[in-house]
């Protein structure tokens, strides 16, 4: 009997312009936001978040059936709820359900992560950190688990800041806030752990 033929693995310029084109994607979310001062018809904006969605989704699985077979239950079901929202969105061209959508997000958010802390899993963090470094000691185990702690912190703070914005702010409040500042607030804490690592974590490590 012969053997299946296996799947060839996508060439490194393949893999390349697909890593590019998910940076691109990711970056085109606050534009989208912040087009929104511009075009000021929320149809258009769930057009397009309704699309950056899954394209962002499918180049990061490499097909779309890869992403769907990858699919947890609750990855299922956050994105279910976006891209009813952003349908919602497209065809109603209702303002509220678009300064709903980074409430949504954050919401979405929190529960991918903090579903990690629950039930004994390694936590969000652990899981990103194994992709580059497999083996981890119970130290490291501990710092990413109080690492996504962090994040699901920030994601019930953004979440609120949003809900604030969408229901008392202007339309360029909110689009600034979503589109700009809430980006400028991730970076920050990116780049905060990170050197919080380096300067204590890797240092005491070190000793």
């Amino acid at each position: 009997m012969r053997a299946a033929p296996t799947r060839a693995a996508p060439a490194p310029s393949c893999r390349r312009a697909r890593v590019a084109a998910s940076i691109a994607l990711r970056i085109a979310y606050p534009v989208v936001i912040l087009a929104c001062l511009r075009i000021g018809s929320p149809r258009f904006i769930g057009i397009a978040l309704l699309a950056l969605l899954w394209l962002q989704r499918v180049l990061g699985a490499g097909s779309l059936g890869a992403l769907l077979a990858k699919f947890t239950r609750l990855e299922w079901a956050a994105a279910l709820a976006m891209t009813g929202l952003s349908a919602a969105i497209a065809v109603t061209g209702s303002e509220a359900l678009l300064r709903a959508y980074p409430i949504v997000v954050n919401a979405s958010m929190f529960v991918a992560f903090g579903a990690t802390l629950v039930g004994g899993g390694p936590s969000m963090i652990e899981k990103f950190a194994r992709v580059r470094r497999p083996e981890l000691d119970a130290r490291a185990v501990r710092y990413t688990r109080r690492v996504t702690q962090v994040w699901c912190a920030f994601f019930v703070i953004n979440g609120a800041v949003s809900a604030a914005c969408a229901i008392w702010g202007s339309r360029a409040q909110w689009a600034l806030y979503n589109g700009l500042v809430t980006y400028l607030l991730i970076g920050m804490l990116i780049a905060g752990e990170i050197a919080w690592r380096h300067a204590f974590v890797l240092r005491e490590k070190t000793r």
